[in-house]
């Protein structure tokens, strides 16, 4: 069954960016991972889904109900995570979590304490003493409280350290084995291969493909730079899936796409300094698939 059904979504600010003809689908049970660039459209998305904002045509579905027409039944079920965080500043935390349980018909208290023990939140500070990333733990703390089938969340890792982030993370999937829908959206590509199954890459508004991780992963170039003892010569470098080969001297960078061991042979036949090999960027991933799409 699909949680999340969105089918041509069209969002037009006139001559501002919204989003056009944006279609996907998220299972039941998965971690979905919706990613793009900072303003390709995410929010925009995630706001029409949550019905804050209203389309310009197409439609989309939540649990199989109407996102625009049976709104506040969906949003029972519904944790929701913005990319930025807004509060009343003098109020103490406790005191805002809360208020935000008192509309859920169930009681919350102890799941407050537990998610708040978990992300190392003071429960009784003031709003406005807290740093934007224990702001951040608060909305994260917000959004699960109520033990949602459904967690929605929009640059959720803004603003947390990184031992916080891989807490956050296990909280996920956590989350996740209990039976919740995760959909994670985000710029920053090495969470979304950490935590989802499947993905949506949105560019400039519209999607530019929906694929799964492991695809994605087997399909994309690596970067390679490569510092020898000798001076570097490009006719070395003629392999299969090499490209974008600059030589400086010593150094020789490239993207690769192909089988490792291959590479690995071609490179020890020479007296090497040093070796990085990384994951491409997410604008080098884009650039596959725009010039794919193109």
């Amino acid at each position: 069954m699909n949680v999340i059904d969105i089918q041509n979504l069209t969002k037009s600010y006139g001559k501002a960016r919204g989003i056009v003809d944006v279609s996907f689908q998220v299972e039941e049970g998965e971690i979905f991972g919706f990613i793009g660039p900072n303003g390709a459209g995410k929010s925009t998305t995630i706001r029409t889904l949550l019905a804050l904002i209203y389309p310009t045509s197409g439609s989309a579905t939540i649990f199989g109900k109407d996102c625009m027409t049976e709104a506040a039944e969906i949003k029972k079920e519904i944790g929701y995570l913005p990319s930025e965080v807004f509060y009343y500043d003098n109020m103490k935390v406790i005191d805002l979590l809360k208020y935000s349980a008192s509309f859920y018909k169930k009681d919350c208290t102890k799941r407050i304490h537990e998610l708040a023990e978990v992300l190392e939140l003071d429960l009784n500070k003031k709003i406005d003493d807290l740093s934007l990333g224990n702001k951040k733990k608060v909305g994260i703390v917000q959004g699960l409280l109520h033990e949602p089938k459904l967690i929605i969340l929009d640059e959720p890792t803004s603003g947390l350290d990184p031992l916080m982030q891989h807490k956050f993370f296990e909280l996920l999937e956590k989350e996740n084995k209990r039976g919740a829908t995760i959909l994670f959206s985000s710029h920053i590509l090495s969470e979304v291969q950490r935590l989802c199954n499947r993905v949506a890459i949105i560019k400039e508004g519209k999607i530019v493909q929906v694929e799964k991780i492991s695809t994605l992963k087997k399909n994309n170039y690596k970067k390679v730079k490569l510092e020898t003892k000798e001076v570097a010569a490009t006719p070395y470098f003629d392999l299969e899936g090499m490209n974008q080969v600059e030589v400086k001297e010593h150094t020789v960078t490239f993207m690769y796409k192909g089988d490792l061991n291959k590479l690995l042979k071609k490179i020890s036949g020479l007296d090497v300094v040093d070796l990085w090999v990384e994951e491409p960027t997410l604008e080098e991933i884009f650039m596959h698939f725009y010039e794919k799409e193109e």
